[in-house]
């Protein structure tokens, strides 16, 4: 592996003159009149097109990384070689670097989930040789049709394949994706003059070796300082999430330009759009959850200054191009500094100064802690996968569910994982078990979570640190440049020693806490039982006919108002419910719509949390003249219920309960939780209480985690 740092160690060239000129012509195309390639650029053009190596270019957001492939992919094509295939992470992504192709005279296609009425036409187009440039998702690189079909030509017939955003190759990378280690199995498959490029703004040594050791045996690396030179990176330490909430609404308009607000979770972005737009600030939340369409409307808002912010999670991040973005806030700390860094490079990219803030909170660690716990899971589960799949059929995901102890998402990580790993293979219909050998890396998995940790005590470190902030950053990323004893960046406030001021206005505050303390959500019920229910001896299936009815909910736990105090309070030693929690509930029951009220309460067992629960709904039956029913106990010879997976959740709530004789109770009863997840555990109980006589059931919990 070559390594190239900074600039100034260029190969020898065979280009001619001219077609240096030729590059410099297209750049001027792409990015403006005054443009000029860097020599690293120049560099790695030159490896690409005439040297036809393998190259890992590893620099800072703006940069101009995607010019290097735009150019190369322009030259290869006039020398009459195939198109260029970019394998490239988000639509947000794809849709600004077709935008880019354009200006330079490229043909540019894209397949992606929000184009699937148009693969067909595409694919024609690549095949009659009309297309220059084919983005593809790393997931299409695996679905059958694509694989079988049109990955071989692209492979035999590719002038050049570029790796976008190569960081999530690498299990060590901040960001790994399960579905970008299939391009493995796509360059194993090139021509041995067929070029590869992959890209990167964060990577650090040992990211840079996993991926340059991935795509060849003889890459060359290009890898330059980490520097942002209009980067303002500053701290602001605000224990209080609502107070963070109302220091941000107070200063939002003093930021300079438009730019992006990241919050941790979907409810705490949408709960600070709401808060925001409340108070005269022109924003609006973005996440994965947000359709692909109204994505792209935003996107476009945001670009065209049409909005002060975007109130994004990690959704918007990788490839999102505005150069003059102008401020990056912060509501929560992301768990590595790397991503961190990642996310702040969107600002400042064309303009002299950027903003850029971090409002940490002490629930941070606790968002980290659930994202690290939906990890890859132990071997015996994953044993389990591959057992269940011992079959002479395909199974579809939806059928191999019930057959594991996994839910949805997780068992798809997994048998992507075991897809690359040549154990699974996914083919129409489904998924096969391969009879390939299989070991569970488990010294691998320790290691990542070793590193993961680092990477979150670093975060940690970042906050507290009286260095430099940004020379911080750069050396997580072990930036080539940054030599020790390093002056400071002289732009952060550890460095030039301006603190922002942290007082709010106690009307402001009182206002924003008010509408953050509305408490009650809704509790949409269960509708469908899971698929393969049969298989697990239960003869439940299709829609649910004794569903509870829509239930309420006090708070998330990822709310900004009420999640702060409910995790508090699940956390601590069980006791009676405290009286703000009590009222609160009260204010939830009152403005209730129900179509009928209810004339009884009854609390559900729940383990570790049963003062908490039983208290409660014994002062609800007080209070609203209620006939208290006592507990819905669970059956004492029950095992422990640790399944998250829908099917086996329901199979081990089934006969769950001690059901008590209801025959005497008239009207709906309310049955009162402490926590609810999957919703699966009200749907069960609401099932036993209404074959033991019961008109309707209410669902009511304290808390949700989404």
């Amino acid at each position: 592996m070559d390594r190239v740092t900074s600039t100034g160690a260029t190969p020898t060239s065979t280009l001619s003159t001219d077609l240096r000129e030729d590059a410099e012509r297209l750049l001027r195309e792409l990015a403006g009149p005054q443009a000029r390639l860097r020599e690293d650029q120049w560099i790695a053009i030159e490896a690409l097109v005439v040297q036809r190596r393998r190259a890992l270019v590893v620099q800072r957001t703006g940069w101009g990384k995607s010019a290097v492939y735009f150019i190369s992919a322009k030259l290869l094509r006039a020398a009459g070689r195939g198109p260029t295939v970019i394998v490239s992470p988000l639509l947000a992504l794809m849709r600004n670097q077709v935008v880019a192709a354009e200006r330079a005279g490229v043909v540019a296609a894209t397949i992606n989930s929000g184009n699937v009425t148009e693969w067909d036409d595409i694919h024609a187009q690549v095949a009659a040789g009309d297309v220059d440039v084919l983005l593809v998702s790393p997931e299409r690189l695996n679905n059958p049709d694509f694989r079988d079909a049109v990955l071989p030509k692209l492979a035999a017939d590719a002038g050049l394949v570029v790796i976008d955003e190569a960081h999530c190759v690498s299990d060590w990378g901040h960001d790994f994706r399960p579905d970008y280690r299939r391009i493995r199995t796509l360059i194993a498959d090139l021509g041995s003059d067929v070029p590869v490029l992959a890209t990167t703004a964060t990577a650090n040594d040992r990211v840079v070796t996993d991926v340059a050791t991935q795509i060849g045996t003889d890459t060359l690396v290009l890898r330059g300082g980490l520097d942002r030179e209009s980067l303002h990176l500053s701290v602001v330490r605000i224990p209080d999430a609502v107070e963070r909430t109302a220091w941000l609404s107070k200063r939002l308009h003093e930021l300079p330009g438009s730019g992006i607000v990241y919050a941790l979770t979907v409810a705490a972005a949408h709960d600070l759009a709401d808060v925001l737009n409340s108070h005269g600030h022109h924003v609006a939340a973005y996440t994965g959850q947000t359709d692909p369409s109204e994505r792209e409307a935003l996107e476009t808002a945001l670009l065209a200054n049409e909005v002060k912010a975007l109130i994004a999670t990690s959704a918007l991040g990788m490839g999102f191009d505005k150069p003059d973005l102008g401020f990056v806030v912060h509501v929560g700390a992301p768990s590595s500094p790397i991503s961190y860094y990642q996310q702040v490079g969107r600002a400042g990219r064309g303009t002299d100064r950027a903003e850029v803030v971090l409002l940490p909170g002490p629930e941070d660690r606790q968002i980290w802690s659930y994202f690290a716990s939906v990890a890859f899971p132990r071997e015996h589960i994953v044993r389990s996968v591959l057992a269940a799949l011992n079959t002479d059929r395909a199974l579809s995901t939806a059928a191999l569910e019930p057959l594991v102890e996994l839910n949805r998402s997780r068992l798809e990580m997994v048998l992507k994982v075991l897809d690359v790993d040549g154990a699974v293979q996914r083919v129409r219909g489904g998924w096969l078990n391969t009879g390939q050998p299989w070991e569970y890396d488990t010294e691998r998995y320790e290691r990542l979570t070793i590193a993961r940790e680092a990477e979150q005590q670093a975060m940690i470190d970042y906050q507290s640190t009286t260095a430099c902030r940004m020379n911080f950053l750069r050396g997580q990323l072990d930036d080539p440049d940054l030599l020790p004893g390093a002056p400071g960046c002289g732009r952060c406030d550890n460095c030039t020693g301006d603190r922002q001021n942290t007082a709010v206005d106690a009307t402001d505050l009182a206002a924003i806490r008010a509408r953050l303390d509305r408490p009650g959500i809704d509790l949409a019920p269960r509708k469908q039982w899971p698929t393969g229910m049969a298989k697990l001896g239960i003869s439940l299936s299709g829609k649910i006919s004794d569903a509870p009815e829509v239930g309420r909910v006090l708070g998330r736990l990822s709310d900004l108002g009420w999640g702060q105090r409910l995790r508090a309070l699940l956390d601590a030693p069980d006791a009676p419910v405290p009286d703000e929690v009590f009222r609160a509930c009260t204010t939830v029951l009152r403005e209730w719509s129900w179509n009928e009220r209810p004339t009884a309460v009854i609390a559900l067992d729940s383990p570790g949390r049963r003062l908490l629960t039983t208290s409660l709904a014994a002062r609800l039956a007080e209070i609203g003249r209620l006939r208290d029913l006592g507990t819905l106990h669970l059956r004492p010879d029950l095992p422990p219920i640790s399944a998250v997976n829908s099917a086996h959740r329901v199979a081990a709530l089934n006969n769950a309960w001690e059901t008590p004789d209801l025959t005497d109770v008239q009207g709906p009863i309310l049955l009162v939780d402490a926590l609810t997840d999957t919703g699966w555990t009200f749907t069960m109980a609401a099932r036993a209480l209404r074959a033991a006589g019961a008109d309707a059931i209410l669902p009511f919990a304290l808390a949700t985690p989404s």
